[in-house]
């Protein structure tokens, strides 16, 4: 019969080693997440029932905060120019699919436009900011190209004073800096695709607007719905932009500023904690409202049930019989 080990003399075998360093490597993270995400954000969710102060008495008025937030037009909306940043996010999306297609096949120079579009993203956003403040004041850098290619000074906008117009110059750094790793994680997905499914639909004749409806976009389908839920949240806390280059000034102070401005500002720090609340609750919604729109209308060919799979192939077959008599008749 095997003697019984001691916990200690468990604890210095190797099996004891191995449990110890599972251990080591699980409680830290839990634990470093744990202070720095799980409890403040349990404090600020107290803080948000509370009418406070940074320092100074707190007094408890329950749900009146949450109730602040949708009575205050400053507060609530605001969440309307997520909207302009929405629509970014759509170009900044269809862009970078448009991109990462081209640039998944051989291109020339292919490689260095990758690295070019995708520096943006490494840059910092502060610095972005500053970039940017400096591009749209009036007569700098963007003046000046449209004046070169014609355009009178006097009639152009004031791209940052301008309210119809401003958002959409703020929406404008967005995607420039965001839509490079889009760009990639696309190009990472698409190259992952099996090649031979490229070399058959070719045999049948498909030509390349057909290998991306019918091949690229159903096997992407996973990072398609990450790049979108990615950029509709990022929308929702636009913060870096508006902050940086107008301050949240002329009609530009999004969610982000406007709790910004409620919490620092004015000190007000149990109705902008009822705010972030409200915003991750919407977010919430917002995620799972595109997770069941990905799931019950775009989906993939091992979503689908096999008689939609016949339609599909089908639909493919009819695509590729229309497209070679088109070229036969042109041929003739």
């Amino acid at each position: 019969m095997k003697k019984k080990r001691t916990f200690k003399q468990w604890l210095s075998s190797r099996d004891g080693q191995k449990v110890l360093v599972m251990f080591a490597f699980m409680v830290v993270p839990l634990l470093l997440l744990f202070v720095f995400t799980y409890l403040p954000f349990g404090k600020m969710f107290s803080f948000s029932f509370y009418n406070m102060k940074y320092v100074g008495d707190r007094k408890f008025v329950g749900f009146k905060n949450y109730l602040k937030v949708f009575e205050r037009d400053d507060c609530f909306g605001a969440l309307k120019l997520s909207l302009y940043y929405m629509l970014g996010s759509v170009v900044q999306l269809v862009l970078a699919l448009y991109l990462a297609t081209i640039l998944s096949f051989k291109v020339k120079g292919g490689n260095i436009f990758k690295g070019f579009m995708f520096f943006p993203f490494l840059i910092n956003g502060i610095a972005i900011g500053f970039i940017f403040k400096f591009f749209y004041t009036r007569g700098f850098v963007f003046d000046t190209v449209l004046q070169w290619c014609g355009f009178n000074l006097d009639n152009l906008p004031y791209w940052l004073k301008d309210q119809s117009i401003n958002n959409f110059s703020l929406v404008g750094t967005s995607v420039w800096r965001y839509f490079g790793q889009n760009m990639v994680l696309f190009i990472g997905a698409i190259m992952s695709v099996d090649a031979e499914l490229y070399e058959a639909a070719m045999l049948d004749g498909a030509n390349r607007f057909q290998q991306f409806r019918y091949i690229i976009m159903p096997s992407i389908k996973t990072i398609i719905t990450l790049n979108v839920i990615l950029s509709i949240t990022g929308s929702l806390s636009a913060f870096e932009p508006p902050f940086v280059i107008t301050d949240g000034a002329n009609g530009t102070g999004t969610y982000f500023i406007v709790m910004h401005q409620i919490a620092h500002t004015q000190q007000k720090v149990g109705l902008a904690s009822a705010m972030a609340i409200i915003l991750l609750i919407i977010i919430f919604i917002v995620t799972i409202l595109q997770k069941l729109f990905f799931k019950y209308v775009f989906r993939n060919a091992e979503d689908e049930d096999p008689r939609a799979a016949r339609k599909r192939e089908k639909a493919i077959a009819r695509s590729i019989k229309r497209h070679s008599g088109n070229v036969n008749a042109g041929g003739r």
